[in-house]
């Protein structure tokens, strides 16, 4: 696993961090209205928004003095080809138990 995925990993590890993305899933929202629905304080929300950033998850947007989050695609599609390698290596191992059972029962 590389430096990237290893950021990645650590970002999503913490519970508030992946109750902030589960938001954004949604579309994009200011500090404040994350903090409101998740319903911390908004220093707290800024401080994983910061460590999100940092990952490359989210983008913000500054607006005046408002800045928007949203979620950045790229990490997410690194994270699923990381997934993929593993998802054949177990597919073709139950397949060889798959195969396995069916002699067992013959």
């Amino acid at each position: 696993m590389d430096e990237e995925n290893t950021a990645l990993f650590a970002a999503l590890a913490e519970p508030s961090r992946m109750r902030i993305v589960k938001l954004l899933r949604g579309g994009p929202l200011g500090v404040g209205e994350i903090a409101e629905r998740l319903k911390i304080r908004q220093p707290q929300a800024s401080k994983h928004l910061k460590v999100l950033q940092q990952a490359g998850v989210v983008d913000v947007q500054a607006e005046a003095n408002r800045r928007t989050y949203r979620l950045r695609p790229e990490p997410f599609r690194q994270l699923e080809r990381w997934l993929a390698g593993y998802r054949e290596l177990w597919n073709e191992r139950f397949d060889r138990l798959d195969d396995y059972l069916q002699t067992m029962e013959d």
